[in-house]
């Protein structure tokens, strides 16, 4: 035995103890083999060959239609072989799983694990045994030096030769892992050739439990999930100091339904500028789009004739019916907000100009435009028939909640089952490549910002009817700062071309919950600022430390 370690296991006494379970696997293997061959085997290749010659168009139509109807003949016949076959082949499949349930476990794997488990001590006993001799030759030759640089040099090699000994044992150490691992996925590996790939549903698990615990690294975890797990902690301590200070639980039915309910209109805002951020950019002007959005719809949906002007004219919609007002204000928002993320689209596209500056100068031109129109006034409330045309409750339940999660589900096909989608990406990760590949670099990013004043239109809309109204120009305030935070503790990252939409509405999820939280506490809004540029501040900060790991 190796190391003088009863449980170590040399390669070669591995092979010996594997041996019996592959060669009866293998014999079983053989026979099964014989029966595939001119059945199962023969099936797959013919219904291979006759896709071929569907798809083949250098052969006339009555070419093909005479060999399919050959090639099918053939099929019919391999397949009553394979039928025939089915039970016998079934049967050696059992006995074959029978014995790798009674000898692969005991017999094999429990050896290499206990093996792989007495290897790590051995490896970690050298280190740290090679660590003191390094230690003392280290003290033995400083003790002989006086000279500063001397000295100085011998501490660099020092911590050189520690580095090499660290180095070695993750060697070792990753070797021990890269055993026990293949040693436990030769069994699937068996099951594999006998079923023909065919795993239940346990099976598919596990492996995919054990390729998780291989390739787990604490590092690249708590990169990844660090952000989530300080703000789930801070989540469960809110929950527990709410009920002391306010005398009621935080997590309550009605609570988690208004925490739905204010992050559907969000979600819309956070799912536009996620596409802008997959292209490594940014929308500054998302507030002033709801305060734009807000105040166009509040004018159409408006309760009675309008009490405030638009440079100086009154509108009047209450001749038109409630459900033509609701969609020309849905149209109209949209129209607005896609008129101006197109503008800014354009000159970032075109000029190369950063979305940061494009966006800026949308955001100052709308509110401008805006508050100089309306004189800063709120318009009111809108009709109160609206919300429940809208967004009705059913059962105490808020169907805003549909809308958002219809929102999803079609951004989720834009990004993910659309050529624009896959493009999106493209262009985000390198726009270079991008463009050498035949992607129109200009029509992605002003698609993106098209599709983002889409969103940005419905969710103001949407936002309009849940807030009754009350449309101007300063609401939305610091909404963009909420939607690019959610996208960037979604995982939606500032190097682009990196980011999906589950994680966009987790972002949004966890946003609206904790300032919904820090409300019902009585934190005062100025502070929720503070907390949410903190937020924004470790998230990209882990984003760009995954970055540079990658480099």
């Amino acid at each position: 035995m190796a190391n003088g370690n009863s449980k170590i296991l040399t390669a070669e006494q591995e092979i010996k103890i594997r041996q019996p379970i592959e060669d009866y696997i293998g014999n079983i293997q053989k026979k099964i083999d014989s029966l595939r061959v001119d059945g199962t085997d023969k099936v797959v290749a013919l219904q291979n060959h006759i896709d071929g010659v569907k798809k083949n168009r250098t052969i006339t139509k009555e070419e093909k239609e005479k060999r399919i109807e050959k090639e099918r003949a053939e099929l019919e016949k391999a397949k009553e072989v394979e039928a025939k076959n089915k039970d016998e082949i079934k049967k050696l499949i059992s006995d074959a799983e029978a014995y790798l349930k009674a000898h692969f476990d005991k017999e094999y794997y429990q050896k290499v694990k206990e093996s792989c488990a007495a290897e790590k001590v051995v490896a970690k006993e050298n280190y740290r045994k090679r660590v003191e001799e390094l230690e003392k030759e280290h003290q033995q030759i400083i003790s002989k030096l006086s000279d500063h640089q001397e000295v100085k040099d011998e501490k660099y090699v020092y911590k050189n030769r520690l580095f090499d000994a660290k180095m070695e044992l993750e060697k070792e150490l990753q070797q021990i892992k890269d055993r026990r691992h293949a040693a436990y996925t030769y069994k699937y590996h068996l099951i594999d050739m006998l079923r023909m790939s065919k795993f239940t549903f346990l099976e598919t698990r596990a492996q995919k439990l054990e390729n998780y615990k291989y390739t787990f690294n604490r590092r690249a975890f708590f990169l990844q999930n660090g952000l989530y797990i300080a703000i789930i902690m801070i989540f469960i301590m809110l929950c527990i100091i709410t009920p002391i200070l306010k005398g009621s639980p935080l997590l309550t039915y009605n609570n988690v339904l208004n925490i739905l309910q204010q992050a559907s209109p969000r979600m819309f805002f956070a799912l536009g500028v996620a596409g802008l951020i997959l292209l490594t950019g940014t929308d500054l002007s998302i507030g002033r789009m709801v305060g734009m959005g807000m105040t166009t719809a509040t004018i159409i949906m408006h309760q009675g004739v309008n009490t405030g002007g638009v440079f100086g004219h009154i509108f009047d919609f209450t001749a038109m019916p409630l459900g033509l007002r609701v969609i020309l204000a849905l149209v109209m928002c949209v129209l607005f907000c896609t008129f101006f993320t197109a503008i800014a689209g354009f000159f970032t596209a075109k000029f190369k100009m950063h979305p940061f500056i494009s966006t800026m100068a949308n955001m100052l031109v709308i509110f401008g435009l805006v508050t100089y129109a309306t004189k800063g006034v709120s318009f009111g409330a809108i009709e109160p028939a609206i919300p429940n045309m809208v967004i009705p409750k059913v059962n105490g339940f808020p169907t805003i909640i549909l809308w958002a999660l219809a929102a999803i589900i079609i951004v989720w096909f834009i990004w993910n089952k659309t050529t624009f989608g896959k493009n999106l990406y493209a262009v985000g990760g390198n726009p270079e490549a991008a463009t050498v590949s035949g992607i129109s670099v200009f029509t992605v990013t002003v698609g993106a910002f098209v599709l983002a004043g889409i969103l940005y239109g419905f969710g103001s809309w949407l936002e309009c009817a849940r807030m009754v109204g009350s449309g101007s120009a300063a609401y939305g305030q610091g909404w963009e700062m909420d939607a690019i935070a959610a996208c960037v503790v979604g995982g939606v990252s500032f190097t682009g071309g990196i980011g999906k939409i589950s994680g966009v509405v987790v972002g949004v999820c966890i946003f609206t919950a904790l300032t919904y939280s820090l409300t019902i506490l009585g934190i005062d809004t100025n502070l929720q600022f503070v907390f949410s540029g903190i937020i924004i501040l470790v998230a990209v900060t882990l984003d760009c430390l995954k970055y540079v790991q990658k480099k």
